[in-house]
């Protein structure tokens, strides 16, 4: 009987460790993969940014005022983007194979959190809001 065990453990250990070893084969990913993809995650959240910025445009055409304004707070938004991404990476040789993973994860952060600022302007502010500024209240 201990034989007849013995070679149960052996047979199921050889079955986990076959079915471990090409389960992750068959997800692993090279970091050139990993990286393109993170890019790739960033620049959706960057031509989503630009089409909600292109709405913003088009809808307050006519308010030449904000649209100066705005572009100009935009073009700093990008300043700033860029000056956060090097002050939370500052020295880009130092943070391994993940650091370009972890610079598109952080300005899509960036970028999302400004789309949601934004946004604003074209889904416009409650009815009752005293401090409606350039925003349309909502219809």
């Amino acid at each position: 009987m201990f034989m007849i065990m013995n070679r149960f453990h052996i047979i199921l250990a050889l079955l986990i460790i076959n079915f471990l070893f090409f389960s992750a084969a068959g997800f692993a990913q090279s970091q050139t993969a990993m990286n393109m993809k993170a890019y790739s995650d960033y620049k959706k959240a960057d031509s989503e940014l630009n089409t909600v910025y292109q709405k913003i445009l088009r809808s307050y055409g006519k308010e030449t005022t904000f649209i100066k304004k705005l572009r100009n707070a935009q073009r700093l938004w990008i300043q700033l983007r860029d000056a956060e991404l090097g002050a939370k990476y500052p020295d880009s040789g130092n943070y391994g194979s993940v650091a370009p993973i972890c610079g598109s994860i952080y300005l899509k952060t960036l970028t999302k959190e400004r789309i949601k600022f934004l946004s604003v302007w074209l889904t416009g502010i409650q009815e009752g809001e005293v401090c409606l500024g350039s925003v349309r209240q909502k219809s």
